[in-house]
Formats: structure tokens, C-alpha cells, sequence
């Protein structure tokens, strides 16, 4: 698979954005949503922001609390040195109580926009677009994708609260006023991108429930008559026995129309968190059925900036600009900045596996 990477990658990092929040550092510009609009390739920017804690034995959490009516943000620190506390994972700190499992972010994410005309170099925004406005927001709102339906934009993203991981719809016409649509999918559920057209007569979504019991975190579809209410939910790709797709799934870029088929980028991890990006071709009539997927990764971390940062190892996009056979994608790397490829489709479809 021939990748041209940006010479200048990552395009974005954390030089570029000043925290929003006082006395608290920016950890993460990554994992971007992506749109066209009036002439300008517009990057969606989930931003992690964590309190700066002087004391080496304490760690402070940041969330929204909105106890008091109107959403504010709360710090609270955490001993390191109590055993109850889990800091094993850099992303989340977990405990019990009793037979309840708990826990808190360690960075509190808002979407961010840039902009470019180029689509290379591009300028942040000073102010959040999207900031945590409810209690299901209150710790944090993640990784947007944006679906373009005629002259309207639907941005899905991660709600996370302390009941759990649900996905958030948002309507906008002009990146700069929005409605909230609430929660399309409950907890636990991620990783959604909504097909940018009707298809018989129903819109279409990609989605990732993570099972409790039985069940691995795989590849779903639903359908929808109004974009808000989803039902009819089936089974679409699932985990592979070993190789670089073995520990989850979740869709990635929004689904675009080719000839032969809907195309989806979507992301896989091993069972070593090492996350590569894949493609797999749905029908058009019934994106249901899976026609085609690659075997191995179209993206994976082979340079230093996708190896190393906040949590290493790691591709993962939200979203992609199609022009003719040129596919540009936009990906998080590392769990700390953004870059960007330009793959050929001719390229990506010769190596489709069909079924």
C-alpha cells in the first residue's frame, strides 16, 4: 500500500492550542472530525486539557459539574500513594466500591475547530465549538465525526459521564451556531459515523456497543427514518482470531459512495493497543452486507510522532476528504497530535479482499 505521509506531520500538536481552562496544560489535539465548508477544510479538534498538579503524589481530575444547575468545572486530587486508586492506564483512574466499578478521566476533552485553505497548514480557533452543556457531557465530549446531509452537518461524538460512554448529536449549518439533538445511542456505545445519504428510504450508521458480558467491542449498523431514534441494529464486522485487528474495532472516517460500494475507513487494535486503520466495502443498496476488506492495515504507526506521546502506537481517524482517486486522511497519532496521508483509491480497492 503506497501512504504519502505530510512531510510536515504531525500538522497539528500541542504548541498549537493554549488551554482554555486556567492552570491546566494541553495534552491532546487529535482525532478530528473533518468538513468542507466555503472553501475551507475545517478539522473538528478533540482537545485534552488535565490540571497541573505541583506535587508528585497527587494527581487532579478535571469534570463538569452540574449539581448546580449551569455546567462547572471542578477539580479534585487523588493520592497516589492510596491503594484503592488504579493509575495504571494513563487515560483513566479506576477503583471499586463494592461490586461497582468507577472511575474518572484523566483530561477532560471539548471540540476545538481549525481551519485551512489548504488543507496542510491550518489555524485553531481560540474558543471551543462544542463544550460539555449536560450531565451526560460532564466529563468530556470526544472524537467527532461530521456528516454533511445537503446544506446541514451532523457532528457525533463521545458523551462521557460517570454512567459511561454515549454518543452525542449535534446539527449545525454554519460551524458557528448548533442544536443539540441529545443522545442518539446509549452507554456503552462509540464510534459512530452516519452515512451521508438516505439509502432506501433510511439513513444508516456505523456504531461500537462494547459488551459487559459476552462479546467483543465490534463493528454495528442501525437505521433511522428522523437521524434521532435508531433501531434495527445488525451485526457488520467483527474481530479477527490474530494479527493487527484482533482486540477491537470501531468505525472511523464517515462512509463515502464509490462505484462498486460504500467505502468505511475504520480503526482496529491488536491485543497490544497497537492501532492501524483498515477499510471495508459495503453494498450500496444494503450497507448491511460487507462485499469486500482489506486483510492488512491501509495506515499504521511506522514514524516517531504515530510510536510515541500520550499513549503511542496509535493511528485513528475520524475523517477523510475524497477527491477523485486521492483519499486524504486526517488521523490522530499517539493520542497526541494530528496528521494527515494522501492514499490512492485505486490503491485501496485493489486491495480489498472480496466476498
Amino acid at each position: 500500500m503506497k501512504v504519502k505521509k505530510h512531510i510536515n506531520n504531525p500538522i497539528l500538536t500541542l504548541k498549537d492550542v493554549t488551554p482554555y481552562h486556567d492552570d491546566h496544560e494541553v495534552i491532546g489535539v487529535f482525532n478530528a472530525g473533518v468538513a468542507e465548508y466555503k472553501g475551507e477544510t475545517l478539522l473538528l479538534l478533540r482537545v485534552a486539557e488535565r490540571p497541573i498538579s505541583d506535587n508528585p503524589s497527587t494527581v487532579k481530575v478535571s469534570f463538569i459539574d452540574f449539581s448546580g444547575g449551569k455546567g462547572q468545572l471542578n477539580v479534585i486530587e487523588l493520592d497516589k500513594n492510596d491503594s484503592r486508586y488504579n493509575f495504571s492506564d494513563p487515560r483513566t483512574i479506576s477503583w471499586s466500591e463494592g461490586s461497582k466499578k468507577v472511575a474518572f478521566l484523566t483530561s477532560i476533552s471539548y471540540i476545538r475547530i481549525a481551519r485551512s485553505t489548504d488543507g496542510y497548514n491550518f489555524t485553531v480557533d481560540d474558543e471551543p465549538f462544542i463544550y460539555p452543556g449536560t450531565e451526560r457531557e460532564a466529563w468530556g465530549v470526544e472524537d467527532p465525526r461530521v456528516t454533511q446531509i445537503e446544506d446541514e452537518y451532523y457532528i457525533q461524538y463521545s458523551a462521557i459521564s460517570k454512567e459511561g460512554i454515549g454518543v452525542g448529536l449535534i446539527s449545525t449549518k454554519d460551524f458557528i451556531h448548533y442544536e443539540r439533538l441529545g443522545l442518539m445511542l446509549h452507554p456503552e456505545n462509540k464510534d459512530v459515523a452516519i452515512f451521508p445519504e438516505k439509502i432506501n428510504g433510511k439513513y444508516y450508521t456505523l456504531h461500537r456497543p462494547v459488551p459487559g458480558g459476552i462479546g467483543n467491542p465490534e463493528i454495528w449498523i442501525a437505521e433511522s427514518d428522523n437521524l434521532r431514534y435508531w433501531g434495527n441494529h445488525q451485526y457488520l464486522l467483527g474481530l479477527s482470531e490474530e494479527g493487527w485487528d484482533n482486540g477491537r474495532i470501531g468505525g472511523g472516517a464517515v462512509p463515502f459512495k464509490t462505484e462498486e460500494g460504500w467505502l468505511e475507513v475504520y480503526h482496529a487494535a491488536d491485543k497490544n493497543d497497537r492501532y492501524c486503520l483498515g477499510a471495508v466495502l459495503l453494498d450500496l443498496d444494503n450497507p448491511a452486507k460487507v462485499i469486500g476488506k482489506t486483510e492488512l492495515p491501509i495506515l499504521e504507526p511506522t514514524e516517531a510522532y504515530e510510536k510515541n506521546g500520550f499513549f503511542g502506537n496509535v493511528v485513528f481517524s475520524c475523517g477523510l476528504i475524497r477527491n477523485g482517486d486521492n483519499v486524504r486522511i486526517y488521523y490522530g497519532v499517539a493520542d497526541t497530535s494530528m496528521a494527515v496521508a494522501d492514499l490512492s483509491l485505486t490503491d485501496i480497492m485493489s486491495k480489498l479482499t472480496r466476498f
